[in-house]
């Protein structure tokens, strides 16, 4: 593994103050009302595509961490509600899940090392009762915009790539230049890696969730560049696991989540929309993805749409 300062390169790459003391959003900030206005005029053909995988019993959760896949609980069938006047009946129902069960929004707060969230928020902040600084419900109504599909797998010429591959500028560039997509301030990043199509094949949460491929803490550096607001993969982490960095968990999340600002996408589902861009070459789309209004959440389900 190589030795790489985390902590060093968060520092560099910090939007601390970026957007004033108080500032609870991060590199949402980057989606302007120009590019909405853009992201907008992408939509040509009114073609929908899904991104959320199902929130199931057979999704892909096997108990690690203490997240299990939801649980849905019938209240009502409509049997045995004869009080009812005109012949009424209704059915009813509860969930019980984590909310970072299936396609999720990890919120800027899921994240902290050394006492702080971002922005200098106290981690202290973070209670039983939920995030006081930096929920997930402070990104509501930004994560919509220009969506970029970067099919690192395809250019690979893989179904899926291997568990613990690292992808690095490098990579990001030349997929970038093959596929003829140019970056933009406020790009929603969709990174697709196969690893949900892994699972869609063979259908083994354990082994699925022991490892994965993705960004490597490099990437870090070339997202603040190209000012991404949001980056989304498919997988459990957006980040390579077993990652570069030895004794360290989750070094990229840390740099992003906590010193960036930068909510991360997770568990979504590239498979139509790859195939639709590799056909009409066409790899960038209006994307809508806001969040449950969960208040004080370290993070929300989502069911993510891109629109071309």
């Amino acid at each position: 593994m190589a030795e790489i300062d985390f902590r060093a390169i968060g520092k560099r790459l910090s939007n601390w103050g970026r957007w004033g003391k108080d500032d609870e959003r991060g590199t949402t900030n980057f989606i302007t009302p120009e590019c909405l206005v853009h992201a907008g005029s992408l939509i040509k053909q009114g073609k929908i595509f899904d991104l959320g995988v199902p929130f199931g019993s057979d999704g892909p959760q096997p108990g690690t961490g203490g997240r299990i896949n939801p649980i849905l609980l019938v209240s009502e069938t409509g049997e045995d509600q004869e009080q009812f006047p005109g012949g009424f009946h209704y059915a009813d129902d509860y969930v019980f899940m984590p909310l970072q069960s299936a396609s999720q929004w990890d919120a800027i707060a899921h994240v902290h090392y050394d006492g702080f969230l971002y922005n200098g928020f106290p981690a202290k902040s973070i209670s039983p009762h939920g995030a006081k600084h930096c929920s997930i419900e402070k990104q509501a109504k930004g994560i919509a915009g220009r969506g970029v599909l970067l099919d690192v797998a395809r250019w690979k010429g893989v179904d899926w790539m291997q568990m613990g591959e690292v992808i690095t500028p490098d990579d990001l560039d030349a997929v970038a230049a093959a596929q003829g997509v140019a970056l933009r301030s406020g790009d929603i990043l969709l990174i697709r890696t196969g690893w949900w199509r892994k699972f869609q094949e063979e259908r083994n949460a354990a082994e699925w969730m022991k490892g994965e491929p993705g960004i490597g803490v490099a990437c870090c550096e070339w997202l603040s560049k190209h000012e991404i607001a949001t980056v989304c993969c498919d997988n459990i982490a957006v980040e390579a696991l077993p990652g570069e960095i030895e004794g360290e968990l989750l070094p990229v999340h840390m740099i992003l989540l906590r010193d960036m600002g930068m909510t991360l996408g997770e568990i979504l589902n590239f498979e139509d929309l790859a195939a639709d861009c590799a056909e009409d070459r066409r790899y960038e789309f209006f994307f809508c993805g806001p969040p449950i209004k969960f208040q004080r959440a370290l993070g929300s389900p989502i069911n993510p749409l891109a629109i071309k």
